[in-house]
Order: C-alpha cells, then sequence, then structure tokens
C-alpha cells in the first residue's frame, strides 16, 4: 500500500548512510588502482583475524533455526491466528529466491568450480581427479543450507517483532533492540551498520555481475567492451530496477520475480537438453553426495594446520557475504510473510533456496567443465584470464548460441533488478521513521536509494580485480555478527515472555 501521505524519513540514518555511501564512492572512483593493493591487505587482516567469528556465526545459525522450526515455536504464526499469506506460495518463492541470490548466482555458478579446480581445498593436487570432486560440490556448499539458514534467522526475529509484537519499524534495529530503544543512538548505529553492510554486498554482487553483462552485451552486438559498457550496463540495470520499485511491490517487484522465475527455468532446461546432458546429470548427482557426506567436515575446516587460505578466501568471504545481506533479505522477506509460520518461512528459504541455486550450480558449473574436460574449450584459462568474459564465450558454444546468451543476459539483468529493487525497498523502509504492517515508504525514497546503490558498484570497477571488489562485503559484514548475536538474544527473550515461559 501506497501512503496516502508521504512517511518522514529518519533523516539522522538517511544523511549519514549517504555521506559514508558517497565517502567511500569518491576516493575509488578518483584513486581506485592505488588504493586497489591497500584494500585487499585490510581484507587479509580482518579474514586471519576474525575467520573464526564469521563461521561460528554461520554454525550457529544453522543450530538456532533446527530449534526454530522444529521445537514448540515452528507453529507460532507471524501476524493475528487468522491472518492469511498476501501472496502465493509460488510468488511467494519466487520474490524470497530472487531477492538472496540475484545477478551473483549466475556470475559465479559458472566460474567457482575453476577456480577450486586450479586451488583445490584440502591439499589435493591442482587438476586431479580429487580436485574435480571438490570443484563441483564446494559450490553447493557455499550457495546451500548453511547460506540461507544466515538469512533466515533475521528475517523470523524481524517477522516476530513486526507482526506479533507490533514494533512499527521494518529495522534490523528494531529486532536487536526492542521497540522504543531502537529509537536511541545504539539503534541508529545498527541500522547505519546494516546500510553499509547492505550497499557493500549489492555493490559487491554488482561490481562482479555488471561486467559479465557488458560482455555478453558485447558479444551479441560487437561492441568494444571497457568501462563505458560497463557503466552503461549498470544504467540499465538501475534503471529497470527504480522503474520497478516505484511501482510497488505488486505490479513491480512481484511481477518481475514471477517473469524471472519463468525464464530461469526455460533457460536450465535448454542447457540441460542441448547440452552434456548425462555428465551434467551425473557429475551433479556426484557433487550432492559429496557435499552431504562431507558437510561436517566443510563447515568446520579452518585450514590452520595446512597454513592454507582457501577458508579465509573463499568459505569466509561467503559466510560474510551472506551476513551483510541477510537484514536486507529479512526485512524483505518479513514484508511479504505475513500470515506464514516459523516453520513455513525457515524451511521455505532453507530449502527452495537452496535447490534454487543447486539448480544453476550442477547445470552451468557442470556444463562449463565438460567443455574443459573435453577440450572443446579452455575454460579455466579463459576464467583465470577474464571470467566475466568467459561465460558468454562458454554459451556461444551451444546450438542457437546467440540466442542462449540474449537469454542469459535478460534473466542475468532481471536477477540483478528484483534483488536491488528489493535492496532499495529495504533501505528507504531502515530510513523511514514509522512503517506499519502493509505499508511502503515513499516512491522518492525508494528511487534515491536505487540510484545510490548504483554509485558502489562502479567505484569498486575501478579498483580492478575480483579480491578487492570481495573485501567490500567481509569488511562491511564485521558489526553486523555482533548485532546478530544479540538480535537471537531479544527473539527468545521475547518468545519465551510471549508463550509463558520463565
Amino acid at each position: 500500500m501506497e501512503p496516502a501521505t508521504p512517511k518522514p524519513i529518519d533523516r539522522t540514518v538517511f544523511l549519514l548512510a549517504v555521506v559514508t555511501v558517497l565517502g567511500v564512492s569518491v576516493p575509488l572512483l578518483l584513486f581506485g588502482q592505488s588504493l586497489g593493493p591497500a584494500v585487499t591487505s585490510l581484507y587479509d587482516l580482518v579474514a586471519s583475524r576474525f575467520g573464526l567469528l564469521f563461521q561460528w556465526a554461520a554454525i550457529g545459525s544453522m543450530m538456532m533455526l533446527a530449534w526454530f522450526a522444529f521445537g514448540r515455536y515452528g507453529r507460532i504464526r507471524f501476524g493475528a491466528q487468522g491472518d492469511v499469506p498476501e501472496f502465493s506460495t509460488l510468488s511467494w518463492v519466487a520474490m524470497l529466491f530472487s531477492s538472496g541470490v540475484g545477478g551473483g548466482l549466475l556470475y559465479w555458478a559458472g566460474v567457482e568450480w575453476a577456480f577450486y579446480y586450479e586451488d583445490p581445498p584440502f591439499g589435493a593436487a591442482p587438476r586431479s581427479l580429487e580436485a574435480i570432486r571438490w570443484a563441483t560440490s564446494y559450490g553447493l556448499f557455499h550457495w546451500g543450507f548453511t547460506a540461507w539458514c544466515i538469512y533466515a534467522l533475521p528475517t523470523v526475529a524481524m517477522c516476530y517483532s513486526f507482526y506479533n509484537r507490533g514494533i512499527p519499524y521494518l529495522r534490523l534495529s528494531a529486532a536487536v533492540l526492542g521497540g522504543e530503544r531502537s529509537q536511541g543512538v545504539l539503534g541508529r548505529l545498527i541500522d547505519l551498520a546494516f546500510m553499509l553492510g547492505l550497499i557493500g554486498g549489492a555493490g559487491t554482487a554488482l561490481a562482479l555481475t555488471t561486467p559479465m553483462i557488458s560482455a555478453s552485451i558485447a558479444a551479441l552486438s560487437g561492441l568494444p567492451r571497457g568501462t563505458a559498457l560497463d557503466i552503461l550496463a549498470v544504467g540499465i540495470c538501475v534503471l529497470l530496477f527504480g522503474v520497478t520499485v516505484y511501482l510497488g511491490l505488486e505490479k513491480g517487484i512481484k511481477k518481475l520475480a514471477d517473469l524471472n522465475l519463468g525464464l530461469s527455468l526455460l533457460f536450465l532446461a535448454f542447457v540441460l537438453v542441448a547440452g552434456p546432458t548425462g555428465f551434467i546429470l551425473a557429475v551433479g548427482t556426484e557433487s550432492i553426495g559429496t557435499m552431504v557426506s562431507n558437510v561436517f567436515r566443510m563447515i568446520s575446516w579452518t585450514g590452520r594446520l595446512e597454513h592454507a587460505s582457501f577458508v579465509t578466501d573463499w568459505t569466509v568471504f561467503y559466510w560474510a557475504w551472506w551476513i551483510a545481506f541477510a537484514p536486507f533479505v529479512g526485512i524483505f522477506v518479513t514484508r511479504i510473510s505475513k500470515g506464514r509460520t516459523f516453520r513455513e518461512v525457515i524451511l521455505a528459504m532453507c530449502v527452495f533456496g537452496s535447490l534454487g541455486a543447486w539448480a544453476f550450480y550442477i547445470v552451468l558449473g557442470n556444463f562449463a567443465l565438460n567443455l574443459e574436460l573435453s577440450g572443446a574449450l579452455p575454460v579455466a584459462e579463459m576464467i583465470a584470464e577474464d571470467s566475466q568474459g568467459a561465460i558468454p564465450a562458454m554459451l556461444l558454444t551451444l546450438p542457437a548460441g546467440k540466442l542462449v546468451l540474449a537469454v542469459f543476459a535478460i534473466v542475468t539483468i532481471v536477477y540483478v533488478a528484483t534483488t536491488y529493487n528489493s535492496a532499495s525497498y529495504t533501505l528507504a523502509s531502515a530510513a523511514t521513521r514509522e512503517l506499519h504492517a502493509g505499508e511502503n515508504p515513499g516512491r522518492w525514497h525508494r528511487l534515491f536509494w536505487a540510484v545510490i546503490l548504483g554509485i558502489l558498484p562502479i567505484g569498486l570497477m575501478f579498483t580492478g580485480g575480483t579480491k578487492v571488489v570481495m573485501s567490500t562485503t567481509l569488511l562491511a559484514a564485521l558489526p553486523l555478527v555482533v548485532a546478530g548475536i544479540f538480535m537471537c538474544r531479544t527473539l527468545i527473550k521475547w518468545l519465551r515472555e510471549d508463550h509463558h515461559e520463565t
């Protein structure tokens, strides 16, 4: 529901977030190449000192959600007992999946295996059979249940705060501190940390995805690749998610998510059928088995004894990325989950979210691996040189390659748009003084954040290198780990009070 009168913004949070984004983005735009090594060094320092904190945060999220979903609180409904869901289950799942993955999934699904193939975990020899097994299973681990548990934890906390406790602030601070306390200095700092974490996480994803979109446009049109085309791709995404944000949840985000779900299924089905179907299905089956049989080893491995950097380079980065995005996904899924239960929200996010991500990894990743192993295309070498440009080259090997690549580009752009219009909606909610169930932030406010979200990725692209872009997420996520601990404490306290436990 669009507000009849403009909702007042929280000027303190709003101005601090804008100033911080500009303070980070402008130096990157002006001095990007020289700042890159310093940002990378900072990543290595934070990952080595605090990597274990991120790992335990992931483990703790899984344990907490298992208790919520299968314990006595699983049947508690968000809202009044008679409230019914606002959206159909299919549309609801499509929106929560799109908000949680974005275009980053299409980037990493096709290339992540190659990094592990060349530099595998657990001391495996590069390019060996053991390296292939880890390469095809580690992506499923990083994008599977652990990731969606990290997303689901703040979701249920904010759902309970908003619908059951009646706190009219769709913000992380309301779930951490409660109603009135969230309006103080500490609450403002928590919301600022969340907004910066979201902008950093979103900027990272867009900075990785945009060059892939521009490479696809270049391959289809013959235009030369370069900064100008990258900025054009950012502009296309910002324009699309600006329009859908303006239209709102029902007319904009919901319809876009429904459309992209259908396009994604058609795209994956075509790659599966036109590509090496038997190889994709067989290796996909093995990769699930490898992951399931080694999941406890994977989630607890630190690499300290082997002096291996794999965990800090990859697993810690992914857990930080999910943590940076988690409050955003939580706020957005809260807005669309009235009438659902604890168990419904947790299982839908963890099961359908994981299955959707695995489908992309199994189909795209194993299609690319087959090109490498069969000698049809030196994919691993191409990814090492230009990972974003390698993906269009892989898809062009399929029958009707240009048409497939065009569909892939559209799907990627729409996923980016769906995620970032959800993000701009969430940022506007966090910077609005008061929202009640069913209300939305002002349109101008949502459009403003849609534009702001496009600034940081352009700055990050000037720094050069995937590692530099990844560093932003790690740094942005660190304070959110601490906030998450207090959020869990507050939720448990509320549940015990409301359900007469001592």
